[in-house]
């Protein structure tokens, strides 16, 4: 078996009836016995581009023996005309994340995946200096180990202030390599833990990556690219899935 991290992130499909439409990153998340999809809230709907989509296909694995086994599992976004995820407001606005709660007994029963809980996030009191090491775990541009249908892991570090909302919104930065379609990925680093309390998934959860970061009075000619990216507090999951 693979490492038990790269079984906690999932390719997301966004599709319109039949129609696809764009790829983007997922993960797993798990609150008493409640199991949710965690992604960025543009995945699911976004006004400005007119990205609407009615349900989400990711990727199962389905063989504990044979990890290229998969299976692809549809999750709609609309019962009734009532959206099926959840979405966070505060003070500033909106916030880039969304869940969908998954249906366990629709799930087959051979499925194999790991969860992030609320044991993964920082608890009071944790540290995250400036310059930390982070991954980014996801689906770039929709890549992955196409025979085993694993993520790929990108390198970062903080890059602001971790605890301060950057500019007065509900993330921080990172500075690494991303694509489109890494929208979505959990952004992880080593738990500190030695006492085997995280012995199953031995990361601690900092956020949700979200887009790229861009300064409008780039020149496009002129100046590069910050490299710079959006991260979301992972701590919204709480409020987000919440009884």
């Amino acid at each position: 078996m693979v490492e038990s991290i790269l079984l906690s992130a999932t390719p997301i499909a966004t599709f319109e009836g039949t129609q696809p439409l764009t790829q983007a990153s997922g993960f797993f998340f798990e609150r008493d016995g409640r199991l949710f999809l965690v992604t960025s809230r543009h995945v699911v709907i976004d006004e400005p581009s007119h990205h609407s989509p009615d349900r989400l296909e990711i990727e199962l694995h389905t063989d504990p023996g044979n990890i290229a086994a998969t299976v692809g599992f549809s999750i709609p976004l609309y019962r009734n005309g009532t959206a099926t995820w959840r979405q966070g407001m505060d003070s500033a606005g909106g916030i880039d994340v969304a869940v969908v709660e998954i249906e366990r007994p629709a799930l087959p029963e051979s499925a194999v995946f790991r969860c992030f809980g609320p044991q993964q996030l920082l608890a009071a009191g944790d540290v995250v200096e400036v310059g930390t090491p982070v991954l980014i775990l996801g689906f770039p541009l929709g890549f992955r180990d196409g025979l085993h249908h694993i993520p790929v892991v990108r390198h970062a570090v903080v890059a602001s202030s971790f605890g301060l909302r950057f500019q007065g919104q509900g993330h921080f930065l990172t500075d690494g390599r991303t694509h489109r379609g890494s929208s979505g990925s959990p952004v992880i680093m080593r738990s500190g833990q030695s006492d085997g309390t995280h012995r199953d998934l031995p990361w601690k959860l900092l956020g949700v990556h979200s887009a790229r970061l861009d300064m409008g009075g780039r020149e496009l000619g002129e100046d590069e690219a910050l490299g710079l990216n959006c991260t979301w507090y992972a701590d919204i999951l709480m409020t987000l899935t919440q009884a």
